[in-house]
């Protein structure tokens, strides 16, 4: 019999875990490919350390796009990629039963294409599951989703941002943001480019963003040293950014998020607004490790905010839940082939 998988695809990192073994693989979300013999060459760690230094004919994708997918015949490769390592030889009778995690806004259309990208890479027909994003998240933090009291989970990832309140094993309101951490990278290159004329890559503004991003008590005299091309020149320079100027740079998607948060908030009912006054909002996703986010988001809101103990595993953990108790949270289950 094979293991079941529970898989949060995500547009920066996807993590698998197996039944009875626990997270087995946590590896950028990340394809390279030879575009002239159309053949994938990597996934994953090996393909990420391509980004940026590949040879013209060689590309380094990233199939998702703000937690959907954008390309599905890669997105298949690397979920195939996956599915093959967890399970070296696949038949159709030891195909694995899959829970696989949705950003909470997607349309019929991209849950389709999730179901038909996972049965290709290898999955079990009648057996690939759907859980939103947010529950999972609130399981993966061990947050009392079947109990009739409101939970406010805010999972901060690398495509979306997603904010619920959930309770009674639902989700009763929610709100997904095409805001996360990939937008935060694009503000640090925007901003540098603009105030430094310097061009840096996608990769050095995700380092100075984990190394300098504090959105509650910024520095000017904690800094960094950057390597990128003058604009103008067109040589290559070394420039300084202090944790100042990446405030300034994120700033404003950083605040998107709480205005989104606020929004949720306002939709809740009355009876479970007050259970989140009580129990606070629970932070969880990357983005829930950036320095100060935490202190600014309960000083804007007025709510005691914690951030999750594995805010990076939440999720895939969240899906472990599920997989190991199947029948239990079968109505938290969206959809299955």
């Amino acid at each position: 019999m094979p293991s079941n998988l529970g898989i949060d695809l995500g547009t920066a990192n996807s993590l698998v875990y197996m039944s009875g073994k626990g997270i087995i693989i946590d590896e950028p979300s990340v394809v390279a490919m030879d575009i002239d013999k159309k053949k994938v060459l990597a996934v994953g760690n090996n393909a990420k350390e391509m980004i940026g230094r590949t040879p013209g004919n060689v590309i380094a994708l990233r199939p998702l796009q703000s937690g959907v997918i954008a390309n599905f015949k890669i997105t298949e490769a690397m979920l195939k990629h996956f599915i093959c390592k967890t399970h070296s030889k696949l038949f159709n009778f030891s195909r694995p039963k899959v829970v696989i995690c949705i950003p909470s806004g997607i349309t019929q259309v991209e849950k389709r294409a999730v179901i038909e990208a996972t049965f290709n890479a290898g999955a079990k027909e009648n057996g690939i599951f759907l859980i939103e994003e947010p529950m999972a998240a609130a399981l993966g933090c061990n947050l009392q989703v079947e109990e009739p009291i409101g939970n406010m989970i805010v999972d901060i990832g690398g495509g979306t941002s997603e904010m619920a309140v959930i309770s009674l094993g639902g989700i009763v309101t929610s709100n997904s943001l095409k805001i996360a951490g990939d937008t935060l990278n694009e503000y640090i290159l925007n901003y540098v480019k603009k105030e430094y004329n310097v061009s840096i890559g996608n990769q050095s503004a995700e380092k100075i963003k984990i190394e300098l991003a504090n959105v509650y008590e910024p520095e000017e005299k904690k800094f960094m040293e950057i390597c990128g091309r003058d604009l103008l020149s067109g040589f290559p320079k070394k420039i300084f950014i202090t944790s100042l100027d990446v405030y300034n740079a994120i700033r404003e998607p950083i605040f998107d998020i709480i205005d989104a948060i606020k929004l949720t908030l306002e939709k809740t009912p009355p009876e479970l607004s007050a259970d989140i006054i009580e129990m606070g909002i629970t932070l969880t996703g990357g983005g829930a490790l950036i320095a100060g986010l935490d202190k600014l988001i309960e000083a804007e809101i007025g709510i005691e905010v914690k951030v999750a103990d594995e805010p990076l595993k939440s999720v895939v953990n969240g899906t472990g839940i599920v997989l190991e108790h199947m029948g239990q949270f079968f109505n938290t289950l969206k959809s299955s082939y």
